[in-house]
């Protein structure tokens, strides 16, 4: 069911912030963003989703995390994608390796997902948000 976008503005900087050493404050307040109309491109093919398991780890994607899913992106390979299999969802990676479509997790103890006609691939994830505390 697709969601309704509720504006939220909060405040932007337009700076970037340093992840190595500490750097003297800035005053460069930009104007509020919305983080909703930011993150989402076509509000009627879209979706979030919470994010159930580990395979996608590797790609900075864990459990409990939202994800933005684009229906109305055309998947390419090296996107990463909500796929159904068998009519069950998985999040992976989408990869073209000698001539064939793979769903590849980015976490050890998973399996590659050839896609075929038991394979749809329902959406690209265009974002992903998580609360840090």
């Amino acid at each position: 069911m697709p969601f309704e976008l509720v504006p939220h503005e909060v405040p932007f900087f337009l700076c970037d912030t340093p992840a190595g050493f500490p750097s003297p404050a800035q005053d460069d307040m930009q104007e509020p963003i919305d983080l909703g109309a930011w993150l989402v491109e076509h509000p009627a093919a879209s979706y979030i989703m919470r994010v159930d398991g580990q395979s996608m780890a590797g790609a900075g994607i864990n459990d409990g995390d939202l994800i933005v899913v684009n229906r109305a992106k055309k998947p390419q390979s090296g996107a990463i994608v909500v796929a159904l299999v068998f009519g069950d969802r998985t999040l992976k990676r989408l990869r073209y390796v000698d001539g064939r479509h793979w769903l590849v997790p980015e976490a050890d103890g998973f399996t590659e997902i050839l896609v075929d006609e038991n394979v749809e691939i329902w959406g690209v994830v265009v974002g992903v948000a998580r609360k840090m505390a």
